[in-house]
């Protein structure tokens, strides 16, 4: 997407509604009611009927066919349907195929959601358990025989170089795991309410995968989380403050792997992510200083420092200082990340729990809400292909 074409979408949609299940690791109930009670509590909180519903939008990975939630909905005649691939790389990229949508008059209301069962079901933690002879599968078979299986040992690969360039240590990673759970220790739906970390708590946890430890490792979660997306216009007569969408993107890099871009010439950064940066700054207008509040994909520790760099909230090899000084926390950071508690905190829905806290952020109700927040970006997955967004006040 050209920025001339990305700018025409600036400040033209909303995040009407937000609904979400609980987070739990059983939820002992299919993908299909969760995505559907989802759906059902996001149109709730906007003051839409199902019937209303024109465009439905999920991921690749959701076993929930739109026509099927439709149905649980109570949603009727469908003119739009989108997904997006690349897992987590997805979750902002749904919101920006139903603001497209929206825009452009394809449809008029957008439900945008993301269910499953992933601790009790299929646990995306485990890894690959097969090669299948798809173009993706070969590019894993690159690097399975060497015990490359699973998602924290892709990302350890570049958390062992990231460290041995800039000179720092896996406390920069404990950093970023503290700030989550302090923010989810005061958020009453998120999994780990009441219990914050400290570095020791950090340093001592189990290895995973060197230089990698559980505390920086995401959770496996059971549960569902819903979006509505309208016209801006119609937005300010529904229910709720309207989260206007002035900025949104998508991004791959040159020579992207799924999680295993191992042969770039650098692998202390994530060039996905700077294209997604650069597009939503000039979109927007805005720089990192009109930033009072980010929700930055967290699945591991280590990318959150690259993406602070890649939005150039800090320079390169300086974010293990950044966060040492505290700027990730509601109380005194300069840039509060993840006050939901994140996916190592609250849960991990793909990043769209995310998107939901950040729609918090902007009406003001979020229970660790940031004095004054004008706009909040949210980032999604990191090391695949990958999205983003800046929400503001309307």
């Amino acid at each position: 997407m050209s920025l001339r074409r990305a700018d025409k979408l600036k400040g033209r949609t909303a995040i009407a509604g937000i609904g979400a299940t609980e987070f739990s690791k059983d939820s002992g109930r299919s993908e299909l009611r969760l995505a559907a009670e989802a759906v059902g509590a996001a149109l709730d909180d906007a003051g839409i009927a199902p019937s209303e519903v024109d465009g439905m939008v999920t991921f690749t990975m959701d076993n929930n066919p739109e026509i099927s939630v439709a149905r649980a909905a109570g949603i009727g005649d469908l003119t739009f349907f989108s997904r997006v691939h690349y897992g987590g790389g997805a979750a902002c990229g749904t919101v920006t195929h139903a603001a497209m949508a929206v825009a452009t008059g394809i449809a008029d209301v957008v439900v945008c959601y993301r269910a499953f069962n992933e601790r009790s079901g299929r646990r995306f933690g485990s890894g690959v358990l097969e090669r299948t002879p798809t173009a993706e599968g070969v590019e894993l078979g690159w690097n399975m025989p060497y015990g490359l299986l699973t998602p924290a040992s892709w990302v350890a690969m570049f958390a062992q170089r990231y460290l041995h360039t800039y000179g720092a240590t896996t406390e920069a990673f404990g950093h970023v795991a503290i700030a989550d759970r302090a923010h989810a220790a005061t958020n009453p739906k998120a999994w780990f309410y009441g219990k914050p970390i400290t570095m020791e708590d950090h340093q001592n946890s189990r290895p995973i995968v060197e230089p990698m430890r559980l505390l920086d490792c995401c959770q496996e979660t059971d549960g569902g989380q819903a979006l509505v997306i309208v016209s801006a216009e119609r937005a300010k007569d529904l229910k709720q403050k309207p989260a206007i969408i002035n900025a949104a993107a998508q991004g791959a890099g040159r020579n992207q792997e799924q999680m295993s871009s191992f042969y770039r010439d650098d692998m202390t950064g994530l060039p996905e992510m700077q294209v997604v940066a650069k597009q939503l700054w000039q979109t927007s207008g805005l720089t990192p200083d009109d930033i009072q509040t980010a929700v930055l994909y967290d699945h591991f520790t280590p990318f959150v420092l690259m993406q602070l760099e890649e939005f150039g909230f800090c320079g390169r090899g300086e974010a293990p200082g950044f966060v040492a000084d505290g700027n990730l926390l509601r109380n005194g950071g300069k840039l509060p990340t993840n006050t939901h508690g994140g996916q190592l905190g609250e849960a991990y829905l793909h990043g769209m729990n995310g998107i939901a806290e950040a729609v918090r952020q902007i009406r003001g109700t979020s229970v660790n809400q940031v004095e004054d927040v004008h706009n909040v970006l949210v980032t999604a997955g990191t090391g695949v292909p990958t999205s983003g967004l800046i929400l503001g006040q309307s």
